[in-house]
């Protein structure tokens, strides 16, 4: 199965709502967390990204996005072709 990194914050629905999807799909993943007061934390992911906010999530070396892409991503099924590679 893939690497899966996801950056987190809390509270944060839509992380909660990534990491239960990608359990669901059997993913395992390194979790990295971001207080909303790191601001280095946030301006390494803004350089790895492009984005701010929370979740981010790579699979592999590859970017995917947040919530709204992988749950996209699971409903044309995708997603587990993903994260078989």
């Amino acid at each position: 199965m893939a690497a899966v990194t996801i950056y987190t914050s809390t509270p944060c629905p839509y992380c909660s709502r990534a990491k239960a999807l990608l359990k669901a799909r059997g993913a395992d993943f390194e979790e990295i967390h971001l207080p909303w007061d790191d601001d280095a934390g946030r301006s390494a992911l803004i350089a790895r990204t492009g984005h701010r906010t929370v979740p981010q999530i790579f699979i592999g070396d590859d970017f995917v996005g947040g919530f709204d892409e992988i749950a996209a991503l699971d409903r044309t099924g995708t997603l587990q072709e993903l994260l078989a590679a």
